[in-house]
């Protein structure tokens, strides 16, 4: 026993250390190992925001009180709205066809006298074309308008409840700067964990079927074990080193905090790259040919990770359906469990139940990946 113990570790040991030199020769794998992790880091992290900023809105000036011109002072102040001064409707209608400004606000002629009388209106007019656009900045102009209100009020002497308002101290938990970059980024660990692990190791196996080589394996005391784990290894190390690239991202270009233990997020990680890499190996040894390989592994890893894991799209906004077939992508409890290990902390009955998970998910493709090579080995 002991020296089948030492023959399996010198086995290992040979054929792990041939994947590795094949992984280093092609300039491929390595570009899409540590070139692309890095692009998608830029290009998710500057290039994607579900953030509105600089908003262009028309300002249709109609009454030229003191009163009105505070209140387009008001919406000057705020942040996340461009405003741009009109003279009449017809403009600021031809400019939200153009799609130049994203919404219209209209204080009509007689606002003064109507606020004197308690019952002052102001017309918005927003461009509904992008819904997730539209809600948000009819957010910011309702908050910018309430604002002038609630200072209206205390000038006039009248606490907020006497005008018929109500003052909120607002708080947001688990993203205080309400910056998108804080979601965006740690999902985007989960696509390139899912890049490496399935994409690359979805072609290992059929390489070697393409190339001939695997032949040469079956007359050789190795077994599928043994084979499987040295083509999982050098990939297993690429994908750490995409999520080292992503954790020094996240701190040192993004600024995103970190409040749960890097311990459980480096070893849920390793639990979700398991699952990929699994995942790969298994495509890979069933098909035998790396493009109908790559494309399998691209409809069903990288796209559904993408899609239906919640990085991108809120799963409560979509129908059960959807909602059902995201619940046995495993990207979806990953992402879900790093971005509470960012953003909230260490949610222990989250964690352990997400982690249970990909580990279930994680031993099931990799007893399916042994059992088809070993079928492929005795054919």
């Amino acid at each position: 026993m002991p020296a089948d113990r030492f023959g399996f570790w010198r086995r290992l040991t040979a054929l792990t250390r041939k994947e590795f030199r094949q992984l280093l020769r092609d300039p491929g794998n390595l570009a899409i190992g540590i070139v692309l992790p890095i692009f998608l880091i830029l290009l998710f992290g500057y290039g994607l925001s579900l953030d509105v900023k600089n908003a262009p809105v028309a300002i249709v000036l109609e009454d030229p009180s003191p009163t009105a011109a505070d209140v387009v002072a008001g919406l000057r102040l705020s942040p996340s709205l461009a405003p741009v001064m009109l003279m009449s409707m017809h403009e600021a209608e031809a400019l939200m066809r153009a799609r130049t400004v994203d919404a219209i606000v209209r204080i009509p002629s007689d606002f003064s006298a109507q606020l004197a009388a308690g019952h002052g209106r102001i017309q918005v007019l927003v461009h509904g074309a992008d819904v997730s656009r539209a809600g948000i900045i009819q957010s910011y102009l309702g908050g910018a308008l309430a604002q002038w209100a609630l200072r209206q009020a205390e000038r006039a002497g009248r606490a907020p409840a006497a005008s018929g308002m109500v003052s909120l101290e607002q708080r947001i938990w688990f993203n205080a700067s309400n910056d998108s970059t804080w979601y965006l980024v740690p999902g985007l660990i989960v696509l390139i964990m899912t890049l490496v692990g399935a994409f690359l190791t979805a072609m290992v196996m059929a390489r070697e079927w393409e190339r001939g080589t695997l032949e040469a394996l079956f007359v050789s005391p190795v077994r599928p074990l043994e084979i499987l784990l040295a083509k999982l290894l050098p990939y297993f190390v690429v994908g750490m080193l995409g999520l080292l690239l992503c954790l020094l991202s996240a701190r040192f270009l993004f600024y995103v905090p970190m409040l749960g233990t890097l311990a459980l997020l480096v070893f849920s990680s390793m639990l979700y790259l398991l699952v990929t890499l699994a995942l790969g190996l298994l495509i890979s040894s069933m098909t035998r040919n790396q493009f109908l390989a790559s494309q399998i592994a691209l409809l069903a890893s990288f796209l559904p990770s993408l899609m239906l894991s919640g990085f991108l799209f809120d799963l409560r906004n979509v129908p059960d359906v959807v909602r059902w077939v995201s619940r046995v992508v495993p990207a979806t409890y990953f992402v879900e469990l790093i971005r509470t290990l960012f953003l909230a902390g260490d949610v222990w009955p989250m964690i352990l139940r997400n982690c249970a998970i990909l580990a279930l998910y994680a031993s099931l493709l990799l007893a399916l990946a042994w059992r088809v090579t070993r079928k492929s080995l005795d054919r």
